[in-house]
C-alpha cells in the first residue's frame, strides 16, 4: 500500500526558499510518479510538479516554473520540493501524492494519484 508523509513547511518572508519533503514508505520511487500539490483557502487543490522515478522526468506547472524545482533521493526513499522565491500567492497547505505507474510522464492532475498525504503548510507573508 502507498503511503506519504510530507515535512518541511514553515513560514518565510516574499522572496524566501523552503524544501519540503515527501517520504515513501511501502513502494521505491522506481515505476513511481510523485506529484506536489497545493491549495490556498477557498481554491481548489492545484498541481505544480511531479517526477516520474523511473524515467527522472518531471513536469512544471507554468505558474512555479523556474522558482521550484523536484528531485528524489532513491536511497531515502524521498521526494524533495525546492521552493525559492517565494510569493504571497504560493501560500497553502502542500500535499504529496503518489502512483504506481510505468508511464515516463507524469500528470499534475489529481485524478492521476492514488495515495496523498496529509499536507503541510506554508505561509509566505511579510
Amino acid at each position: 500500500q502507498l503511503h506519504v508523509v510530507e515535512s518541511g513547511g514553515g513560514s518565510v518572508q516574499p522572496g524566501g526558499s523552503l524544501r519540503l519533503s515527501c517520504t515513501a514508505s511501502g513502494f521505491t520511487l522506481d515505476h513511481h510518479a510523485i506529484g506536489w500539490f497545493r491549495q490556498a483557502p477557498g481554491k481548489e487543490r492545484e498541481g505544480v510538479i511531479c517526477l516520474v522515478g523511473s524515467s527522472g522526468r518531471a513536469t512544471i506547472d507554468e505558474s512555479v516554473k523556474g522558482r521550484f524545482t523536484i528531485s528524489g533521493d532513491g536511497a531515502k526513499n524521498t521526494v524533495y520540493l525546492q521552493m525559492n522565491n517565494l510569493q504571497p500567492e504560493d501560500t497553502g497547505v502542500y500535499y504529496c501524492a503518489a502512483v504506481k505507474t510505468d508511464h515516463p510522464a507524469c500528470a499534475n492532475m489529481k485524478f492521476f494519484y492514488d495515495a496523498w498525504g496529509q499536507g503541510t503548510q506554508v505561509t509566505v507573508s511579510s
